[in-house]
């Protein structure tokens, strides 16, 4: 089951007519709750430099277990989810509880760091092409370090599933047929996009 669909809702509640009783507001899930908050920052961060772009960024939720969607491109102008797809967690973020993960941005961890990155240029590695990520915050800071990049790997499935995928050494992986979504936008776009890591 999708949590989000290609267009992402907001709802206001129900105003009904001056003779109805006004119905109560539904609640948002705690995953809209966490992506709504994640939007707003990276609308933040793009405000105050505008070599970002404004018009598209990318998020990923480590709250969904990896055999879902979790890794979503966002329509920051028309607020709507343009394309999702399978990502991968860094083994070293995986703990004693299959679903909960841990965190770091330490060399050799093996573990996915939290955190804005910049998606930056694309170079020819062991899986193909893959873009280098920069991090924006001091739970990322050590990116380059680590050579944390964004890039295929033909392991990670196109499907959504109900078993978790295979894990990567702390990158962003995702599937052959997502990444060549991801690259279309990526080489399309004249400024730089954020990737946005949460939990």
């Amino acid at each position: 089951m999708k949590i989000f669909n290609l267009t992402l809702f907001l709802f206001i509640g129900f105003l009904g007519t001056p003779n109805e009783n006004k119905k109560e507001i539904p609640p948002l899930s705690p995953e809209m709750e966490r992506f709504n908050a994640q939007i707003e920052e990276v609308k933040a961060a793009i405000a105050k430099n505008n070599t970002y772009n404004s018009k598209i960024a990318f998020f990923i939720d480590m709250k969904i277990k990896s055999g879902k969607n979790r890794f979503f491109v966002y329509d920051l102008e028309n607020n709507k989810i343009l394309e999702e797809g399978l990502v991968a967690n860094g083994s070293g973020s995986e703990t004693n509880r299959r679903g909960e993960l841990k965190f770091s941005n330490e060399p050799n961890s093996r573990c996915t760091s939290l955190g804005n990155y910049v998606i930056g240029k694309s170079y020819r590695g062991m899986f193909g092409k893959s873009y280098r990520l920069s991090g924006l915050d001091e739970s990322n800071s050590n990116a380059e370090k680590r050579a944390i990049v964004l890039h295929p790997y033909s392991a990670v499935p196109d499907e959504e599933q109900d078993y978790y995928i295979y894990n990567s050494q702390g990158c962003p992986m995702v599937s052959d047929a997502f990444f060549k979504k991801l690259e279309k936008i990526i080489d399309s776009s004249k400024s730089k996009i954020i990737l946005n890591i949460y939990y």
